[in-house]
């Protein structure tokens, strides 16, 4: 039998906390979502000034980073580069920048997504609570 790393409700509450305090350092209102690694909702948090379409975007961003494994920028960027044919997708509604997964030894335990500002930016506030989980800090 094959073990697996999850999350435990400790590992959301400082992804949450890492990945709010990135946004608000740099003044951005956005929601954030920790979901396992079925795409199942762990935490979430919709800051002050977050639109409310940020909402079901973090999530399904990091549904997508969960499911698929890896960023869901490696989606935007496949139909951006003319293979539109994945906005047919099933189950895959979060296909832009700001869903990462979370890996543990080499396997997903759940994903971060982040929605509110640029992509690149949302990204950034989602790496930002991953390096707090794996570093401790």
């Amino acid at each position: 039998m094959k073990m697996k790393p999850m999350l435990t409700v400790a590992d959301v509450d400082t992804l949450l906390a890492a990945a709010r305090a990135e946004a608000a350092r740099n003044k951005w209102a956005v929601s954030i979502s920790i979901v396992d690694d079925g795409g199942h909702l762990l935490g979430m948090i919709r800051l002050d000034g977050a639109g409310l379409s940020t909402v079901e975007m973090s999530r399904e961003k990091a549904r997508t980073a969960a499911l698929c494994r890896r960023e869901s920028k490696h989606y935007e960027d496949t139909i951006n580069n003319g293979r539109i044919s994945f906005l047919s997708a099933p189950l895959l509604k979060g296909m832009l920048e700001g869903g990462v997964p979370i890996v543990v030894d080499g396997m997903t335990a759940g994903a971060i997504g982040v929605s509110g500002v640029k992509s690149p930016e949302d990204a950034q506030v989602a790496k930002a609570g991953i390096a707090a989980l794996v570093t401790g800090t």
